[in-house]
This record gives structure tokens, sequence and C-alpha cells, in this order.
């Protein structure tokens, strides 16, 4: 049985130590910007290989200097109350977990999800997009560190600049000059609520060829934000609008 302590405590000293690392990421990036994203590292090799010369295209962008219709397009989109709630919202994460079991027999394509910006936000910077529960439970505890650490708004801007618009294209800096070819603090709120409607497909929104497994219609989604966008709030202390 000595063995099987001996391998409980490795696995316990390097759990630990990974959450350690995570903590000292987190701690750097209220003053510093993250210069990339786990998830971006895994595009940039799927793309480029070993290829320094790579079409990623990335530009960090100071929270003031992005358009509010992007901000509220994107709560609309992603996480309307996100500005509310405390980084997960189980009463979504339930329903898309029985959506997703009911749906799991009759398809193997990508399911529903029910996270919140700071869950992506931790998938992104820190997890690959493996499903599975240990996964999950790591995506949660990061979260949490999130959460506590950093003020919303930093999760926001740190969110905004690292999310994917397309094929090798992150963060809104990079995505209003690609599509656009404007800055963000120009964005109107067409143009915000077409970027934010690409964000459960961004590869589909970009490029034709990565639409066979999207099933999402752009337009749709684009009047349904446009039509809610001065419901959410920015700020905790701000109220929306009543519907």
């Amino acid at each position: 049985m000595r063995w099987l302590r001996y391998l409980l405590k490795c696995l316990l000293g390097g759990f630990i130590a990974m959450q350690i690392y995570f903590v000292i990421q987190i701690g750097m990036w209220a003053a510093l910007d993250p210069s990339s994203t786990a998830f971006q590292r895994a595009e940039r090799w799927r793309l480029c290989g070993l290829n320094w010369s790579c079409p990623i295209q990335s530009s960090w962008v100071p929270y003031d200097k992005i358009s509010n219709n992007l901000k509220r397009a994107v709560l609309v989109s992603e996480d309307d109350i996100f500005f509310q709630h405390m980084g997960v919202r189980f009463e979504d994460m339930q329903k898309a977990w029985t959506k997703n079991q009911q749906g799991s027999a009759r398809s193997k394509t990508a399911l529903r999800g029910g996270s919140t910006i700071t869950q992506q936000l931790a998938k992104n910077l820190f997890l690959s997009s493996e499903q599975n529960y240990f996964r999950k439970a790591q995506e949660l505890i990061i979260t949490g560190l999130l959460e506590v650490m950093l003020p919303k708004q930093r999760l926001f801007e740190i969110y905004l600049n690292s999310v994917e618009w397309g094929e090798g294209i992150f963060g809104i800096g990079a995505a209003s000059q690609h599509y656009y070819g404007i800055k963000p603090a120009s964005l109107d709120r067409e143009q915000s609520a077409a970027l934010a409607s690409a964000l459960p497909a961004p590869k589909c929104f970009d490029k034709v060829q990565y639409c066979r497994k999207a099933n999402i219609h752009f337009p749709t989604r684009q009047d349904f934000i446009l039509e809610n966008m001065d419901r959410v709030a920015l700020t905790p202390m701000q109220r929306a609008k009543p519907r």
C-alpha cells in the first residue's frame, strides 16, 4: 500500500502546485495584460505548427477604448447579468446539462453550454477544450479564483481582448479591424451586435467551411441582441432598464 499512498501524495502535490501556479498568474494580471491564452497557443499550433510566420491576429485594447455598444452586445450574447453574479449561474448549468443529456443520444456534435463569461475566460486562459468532469471541476476552481482576485471590469477587459472572433482572430482589437477596418471605440450598434452574434461559432462567422457543425443563424441572433442591448448593466451598481 506504500506505493499507493506515495502516488496519492504525488497527485495531491501536483494538484496543489497547479493551483498555486494559477493564483500567481491571475495575481499578475491585476497589473499586466496576458500575452496569450492556452486556447490561442493551441490555435497557433494548429494553424502554423513550428512556423513563426503565422496568421494569428491579436491587439490589446484598453477597456475604456472599447465601444459600450460592443460591451452591451457581448453581455446580451454571452452573459447578460455578468456584473451581478459571482462567476457561476448554476440554474443555467443545470438547464444546459439537462438539454445536453437529452441531445447526446441524437448527436455527436458540440452541445449547448451554460458557461458564464468568467467560466469561458477560465477555460480559454488555462484549459483545453476537452470535455470531462475533472476539467469542469478545474474550470470552476479557476472561475472562483478569477472572481475573488480580479475586479469584474478587469475580467471583462481580458475576455474582450482574448476571446476568439474568427480563424486566428483573437480579441476585439483584431476583430474590429478584420471585419470593419475600424478601431473598437468606433463600433456602432449594428456592427457590435453582428460581432457579438459570432461568439458562439466564431470560425463559422469568419469562414463558411467551418459552418457544417454550427447550428446558428447569425442574422436572427443579431436582431435579438439589438433588441436587448439597452437592458443590460455595465457596472455592478447600474440597474438594467426594465422590460
